[in-house]
């Protein structure tokens, strides 16, 4: 039996708080009193439950509006924010943009009327890419590198686009693709990864500016371009080999630089002399022809004292140069002392080969005279006493 059916004595048990003593009430509980019942308690509250009636009825409606404006003054200071000097601030109201905030603090009408969303433009950031591409002369090469980005207009990257770091991998991809497809593997696996990151900067830029993601590239790196495993080997080789090539280039040059120069200074050097010798030989017969000039005008004066003595000069000069010596036997004694240093100069010998010589000579002459000595001594000496030794 439910608790208010008639005759039921469990109307004690009435939720609304109907007792016995009201058991004519069967209907439900008087709003009215119930909200006066709650006034109270908070006139209670705040001092105002020991009045009258009328004093608890206007206590409780002072303690209603303070409640009311302490909660407004907390939900309006919940509209301070501040965006940092990196940061900008996109206001929304009502869900919609109304505008871009700098940074410093400000106020905006707390929700659900406004809201703040806080965009870091300075920050750079990063995203991988790790492709198999196909090149022009249908070689595959395995690209990794990594592209650099930062926003740059908040409010596109916040409303044109639902994701704009997807929209940016599939446009670097797409820009890559294109770029490779354009050159061959060669180029591509050695000194053409500069050119390729340039290329792919921009085309993805484009796309990036055609869709209005707000983003901006800051750098592209391909940190590696390489073949396949199956034929890395053999292009290890061609690599390899374009080394040497640009070594032994290099080698060359400073071979070049280094013997150009030397050979500049001695051509220089040659003409220098040669000049020197031109001036040497032109002076020297200048001077012949002037000597043999005057000489000429002294011969016509006197024809035979300046024939006899051209040839006394002349005999002279030739007897100089000769290692034979004339003596004079009849006009002279048997004591005659020969220069024999002079002689070996003469012949061509240095003086230190010439003293050798002579020393030689010396020497031989002492050994002579010693020899001779010793004979003399021998033949002094009874045919006795030499048996006897």
């Amino acid at each position: 039996m439910a608790w208010n059916e008639p005759g039921n004595n469990d109307n004690q048990k009435d939720p609304w708080g109907n007792r016995g003593n009201k058991g004519n009430n069967q209907g439900p509980p008087d709003l009215d009193e119930a909200l006066r019942n709650f006034q109270k308690k908070l006139s209670g509250i705040f001092g105002g439950g020991k009045k009258g009636g009328s004093s608890s009825s206007s206590g409780g409606g002072m303690g209603m509006g303070v409640i009311a404006v302490i909660l407004l003054l907390l939900w309006s200071a919940s509209g301070i924010y501040k965006i940092e000097q990196a940061e900008r601030g996109i206001i929304l109201q009502f869900g919609a943009y109304k505008e871009t905030v700098q940074s410093g603090l400000h106020w905006h009408l707390p929700r659900p009327i406004q809201k703040v969303i806080k965009v870091n433009v300075s920050k750079v950031y990063s995203i991988g890419v790790d492709e198999t591409m196909l090149t022009q002369d249908t070689n595959i090469v395995d690209i990794e590198g990594t592209i650099q980005y930062r926003v740059d207009n908040p409010t596109d990257y916040l409303f044109n686009t639902a994701d704009p770091e997807v929209t940016l991998k599939n446009s670097t991809e797409s820009a890559l693709r294109e770029s490779i497809g354009r050159r061959n593997m060669d180029f591509v696996i050695t000194e053409g990864r500069a050119n390729i990151a340039a290329d792919v900067q921009k085309l993805t830029q484009e796309i990036l500016d055609q869709y209005k993601t707000g983003l901006t590239i800051t750098e592209v790196n391909i940190r590696q371009a390489k073949p396949p495993e199956a034929v890395k080997a053999a292009f290890d080789d061609v690599n390899k080999a374009l080394e040497d090539k640009v070594r032994f280039l290099n080698e060359a040059e400073s071979y070049r630089n280094e013997v150009v120069p030397r050979a500049r200074g001695a051509a220089a050097r040659l003409t220098a002399e040669s000049e020197s010798y031109k001036a040497e030989v032109i002076a020297r017969a200048e001077g012949n022809a002037g000597r043999f000039t005057a000489m000429l005008k002294e011969y016509k004066r006197a024809p035979g004292v300046t024939r006899d003595r051209l040839y006394i000069d002349m005999v002279e000069h030739v007897l100089s140069n000769s290692t034979k010596v004339m003596v004079d036997v009849k006009g002279g004694n048997n004591m005659m002392f020969l220069p024999l240093d002079k002689i070996l100069q003469s012949s061509g010998m240095t003086s230190k080969q010439s003293n050798n010589v002579l020393d030689s000579l010396s020497a031989g002459d002492a050994a002579r005279d010693a020899g001779t000595g010793v004979d003399n001594i021998r033949n002094r000496i009874p045919s006795r006493s030499r048996e006897t030794r």
